[in-house]
C-alpha cells in the first residue's frame, strides 16, 4: 500500500531489548479551561535500541518533537501511554529510568553560581559516578572547555554554555542520549566536534535521539528517522525505507523527501472525511 501514515506503528530494532520503549504515548493540552484538549502527541509507539544508530526526529514547528523528547525524559507527564527506559517504567520507577538517560534541551539550563568544573562535579554526585574526577578532564578537552573550567556560565558564550550542558549530560555515560537542537549557538568548528561526539556515543552503545531542523545534520548523522506531523508518525525508518514508499522521491535529497511528505500529510489532514 502507498499510505504513508504510520499512526500506531511499532518500530523494533534487530538489536534486541530496546533502550527506549514508547507505547501509546499521548499528550494533550487545552488552550483555555473551556476548550477541548488537543493532542501534541497522538498515540505514538516507538522502540529505540543501541547498535550504532542515531535516531532523527523531524517535523515542522508544533509537530510534537520536543513534547515527545520531554515525555521520554520524564519532564512531561503523558496524558496516557507508557515510557520505559532500559525496561524501567517512567511512571512507576522514575529514578531508575532517569538514571539511564540524559536530555539536553535547546536552551542550556545551568547554575549561575557554579563554575564549569563544579557543574560536572555536582552532576557526578547526583548520578553517583564514583570516578567523576577521572572523567572531567577528558570531557572538558572533548568539549573544548578545559581553559574555562573555572569560569561561571555568565562568562561563557552561547556555544560554550551548550557544550557545558552536553558535557553534563555525558558525564554518567547514559544509555539513552536525547538531544534537542544540539548545534544551536555553535561555530563551524564546534559543530564538527559535536557531530563527532554524537557519532562516537552511538558507536559506543548509547541509543541517541536527535531532534533538529538542520536537515543536512540529520542526513549526515541519523541512520533512522521519525517524521512527525500533528503529533503522529508520518514516516518511520531509514531514508531508503521511507523513499521506497514513494518512487517519485527516489534519489532526492532529504529536504525534498521531508517537504513532500509534510505537504502530502497536510493534504490528507484537510481532506473531507467519510466520503
Amino acid at each position: 500500500p502507498r499510505g504513508r501514515r504510520q499512526h500506531g506503528h511499532m518500530v523494533s530494532s534487530p538489536d534486541g531489548q530496546p533502550v527506549v520503549a514508547i507505547t501509546g504515548l499521548r499528550k494533550s493540552y487545552r488552550k483555555s479551561p473551556r476548550s477541548q484538549p488537543r493532542p501534541a502527541v497522538d498515540g505514538l509507539d516507538l522502540h529505540l535500541a543501541t547498535g550504532g544508530r542515531v535516531h532523527g526526529f523531524l517535523g515542522p514547528n508544533g509537530a510534537g518533537k520536543t513534547t515527545t523528547l520531554r515525555s521520554i525524559a520524564g519532564i512531561i507527564v503523558p496524558t496516557s501511554g507508557a515510557v520505559r527506559i532500559g525496561g524501567h517504567d517512567m511512571a512507576t520507577a522514575p529514578e531508575r529510568a532517569k538514571s539511564l538517560l540524559a536530555f539536553i534541551p535547546d536552551e542550556p539550563q545551568l547554575f549561575e553560581h557554579l563554575t564549569v568544573e563544579e557543574h560536572l562535579r555536582f552532576i557526578g554526585r547526583l548520578y553517583g559516578v564514583t570516578d567523576t574526577p577521572a572523567r572531567i578532564e577528558p570531557l572538558l578537552i572533548e568539549m573544548e572547555l578545559l581553559e574555562k573550567r573555572g569560569s561561571l556560565p555568565a562568562a561563557l558564550s552561547r556555544g560554550m554554555r551548550q557544550k557545558l550542558a552536553i558535557a553534563c549530560g555525558l558525564l554518567h555515560s547514559p544509555s539513552a542520549l536525547l538531544l534537542d537542537e544540539p548545534l544551536t549557538g555553535l561555530d563551524p568548528a564546534g559543530m564538527r566536534r559535536m557531530k563527532s561526539t554524537i557519532a562516537t556515543r552511538a558507536r559506543a552503545g548509547a541509543a541517541v535521539v536527535l531532534s533538529s531542523h538542520l536537515l543536512h545534520l540529520v542526513e549526515e548523522l541519523c541512520t533512522r528517522l521519525l517524521i512527525l506531523q500533528r503529533g503522529r508518525a508520518l514516516a518511520i525508518g531509514t531514508i531508503d525505507e521511507i523513499v521506497a514508499r514513494r518512487n517519485d522521491l527516489a534519489g532526492r535529497a532529504l529536504e525534498d523527501v521531508f517537504l513532500a511528505l509534510i505537504d502530502e500529510g497536510e493534504r490528507e489532514d484537510s481532506a473531507p472525511r467519510g466520503t
